[in-house]
């Protein structure tokens, strides 16, 4: 009988001194043990380990038992009374045993869970883990950190519950398992905090850097990926709760404004392995990009935030960690970004922010990475939202500020409906200056017919693929359309007039020529399609069209035609435009020539 070997063992140790225990003593006490919770004496177990005669024996060999007894407290029913008898022996085991061994023993076990048992284990683990280094003298910073750290490499694998029914559900656990981490590091948060209150020169920084290090590895996993919005009908969300938490953690240990205004405050020991330190860099920078996302849009902490900083230095902070974000892909850290972006261009007033601010590389980084979201981006609500936000930034500049921009934009987007589309801005602008009484430099003479040689040209003359180019050459067309009305050849306000053979040569010819030759190889195009379509629903019914590696549907001649006639349309479209500006400028030419004949 399991019990009886159990006893037979004990009274055998019962005789020896500590120091005479044996290997074999250690392989014994741990086969009976485990026989015994297999076989449903958890009861006798318990009181064995509850005797006051055993409490050496206890002390030195009952680490041994935690791997058995997690497994049986799984297998047995939540109200079943074995499972309650095996809490109580790791209850009395965390008191009982050697720390550093039980320490040992607890860590082996979580590092070896996996799967669905991850948050069951490491929940059931946390109380006697804490008791057991809350006893320890020796490198208690480093078993804390250790055992922080093997938690949060556990957890982290495990996906992040994002929509309302998932954090509802919660099935693996991991909401309430991160706040049950929290709370297992409160004691030693509370410690930190009590040391520094002591003295200003809290010299013992080991344990204060581990928990640091373990709010940073939080924000990472599980915030930047968590919902963080508040839900109906939850009314303590779970991933809200846990952030708030790990906010109060580094405002109480005197780093949360630190690490929000000095980013670049290096923490880790150097790497000598480059690769290690570019991860290291990455992880750090993917954290401070969360905590601004929680301070700033979220307002977690908000109350210790000191109200002495501009708009604009808030937003010159934050451009790093904005950045940081929009290069991510997925929905969940893409949102953040481009709501921390535009938080931060909400509290500056239109056109006050300063030109100065974009030789900070990160502000030319960052509208290229909107457009590369409104480009490129599958989801539609993003890309309908950082076209707002990036007229939300151009709007932010003064004027000297916007001209930098839309040149610099027009030159590095690489897309007509982006290019068309600051085009646009810049007619309003220009239409501003011409209707406003004070003098802008920028957006008429000398400046702006440097910015209309970017505007009124053709990438590659009469050549370019007028199709792909639409949306970009009709916005064009569209501003010298207003020049030509808007600004008398007399005023020459925007300068337009002085460098108009410029403009017919590089613009207005090319595209002509570039119209006449698209127009003519279309209408061919139709033309031989029309002809041989009979031919063709009797052999090849069909062509095949690949995008980007992919096959796409089968077109039927019927829709190849469609789609020749559509672009025939826009030609057209193209052309009456065009023709209505050379009108207008031989109509303004030759009035002109009236007048001084």
């Amino acid at each position: 009988m399991a019990v009886d070997e159990l006893q037979a063992i004990i009274q055998r140790c019962q005789i020896l001194e500590e120091a005479d225990f044996k290997g074999e003593d250690f392989n014994l006490f741990q086969v009976a043990g485990q026989k015994c919770l297999e076989d449903g004496y958890a009861a006798q177990l318990l009181e064995v380990i509850q005797n006051e005669k055993n409490k050496v024996i206890i002390k030195n060999m009952g680490w041994n038992l935690i791997s058995p007894l997690v497994r049986c407290i799984f297998m047995y029913e939540q109200e079943d009374d074995k499972r309650e008898h095996c809490l109580r022996i790791l209850d009395q085991l965390a008191q009982l045993c050697n720390p550093k061994e039980l320490f040992l023993g607890l860590l082996e076990q979580i590092e070896q869970t996996s799967g669905e048992q991850v948050c069951q284990t490491v929940m059931l683990l946390l109380q006697p883990l804490q008791t057991v280094l809350l006893k320890l003298q020796n490198k208690k910073a480093y078993s804390v950190g250790l055992s922080l750290a093997m938690i949060m490499n556990q957890l982290t694998p495990l996906p992040v519950p994002y929509t309302k029914q998932q954090i509802q559900e919660d099935k693996l656990g991991l909401c309430q398992c991160c706040n049950a981490v929290v709370d297992f590091a409160k004691p030693f948060v509370n410690e930190v905090v009590k040391n520094m209150e002591k003295s200003s020169e809290y010299n013992d920084m080991e344990l204060k850097e581990e928990l640091i290090k373990f709010c940073m590895k939080s924000l990472k996993y599980p915030l930047l990926t968590a919902q963080l919005e508040q839900l109906e009908s939850i009314e303590e969300h779970p991933f809200r709760h846990f952030a708030t938490e790990i906010i109060d953690i580094l405002w109480n240990i005197r780093e949360l404004i630190p690490l929000v205004f000095v980013p670049h405050k290096g923490r880790s020991p150097p790497w000598e392995n480059q690769e290690f330190a570019d991860i290291e860099r990455k992880n750090s920078a993917d954290s401070l990009a969360c905590l601004s996302y929680l301070m700033f849009v979220q307002h977690f902490g908000v109350e210790c935030f000191p109200m002495v900083f501009s708009p604009s230095y808030l937003l010159l902070c934050n451009m790093t960690h904005i950045e940081v974000l929009l290069k991510r892909t997925e929905e969940s850290v893409l949102s953040k970004g481009l709501d921390l972006f535009e938080s931060c261009l909400l509290r500056i007033e239109d056109n006050s922010l300063l030109h100065h601010y974009l030789e900070f590389r990160v502000f030319i980084n960052v509208p290229q990475d909107l457009v590369k979201i409104m480009t490129l981006c599958p989801m539609e609500h993003m890309r309908k939202k950082s076209l707002n936000i990036l007229q939300l930034f151009i709007d932010k500049f003064d004027t000297e500020g916007k001209y930098t921009l839309f040149r610099c934009l027009l030159k590095t987007s690489n897309h007509a409906g982006v290019e068309g589309y600051i085009i646009k801005n810049i007619k309003d602008q220009i239409h501003l200056a011409l209707t406003k009484e004070y003098d802008n430099i920028w957006f008429t003479g000398h400046h702006l017919i440097s910015l209309l040689d970017l505007v009124l040209s053709l990438p590659e003359g009469a050549e370019t693929d007028l199709l792909q180019n639409s949306d970009r050459i009709m916005a064009s067309l569209n501003l010298l359309r207003y020049l030509v009305i808007k600004d008398c050849e007399s005023d020459n306000q925007t300068g337009v007039w002085t460098t108009l053979g410029k403009i017919k040569q590089n613009f207005l010819k090319p595209l002509r020529v570039g119209l006449n030759m698209s127009k003519a190889h279309y209408e061919a195009e139709i033309k031989n399609k029309k002809e041989n379509r009979k031919e063709a629903h009797s052999s090849n019914p069909v062509c095949s069209v690949t995008v980007s590696g992919e096959k796409m549907p089968a077109m039927t001649t019927g829709m190849q035609l469609q789609v020749l006639h559509s672009a025939l349309f826009t030609f057209d479209l193209i052309e009456s435009v065009l023709a209505r500006v050379e009108e207008l400028i031989e109509g303004k030419t030759k009035a002109v020539m009236d007048e001084n004949s």
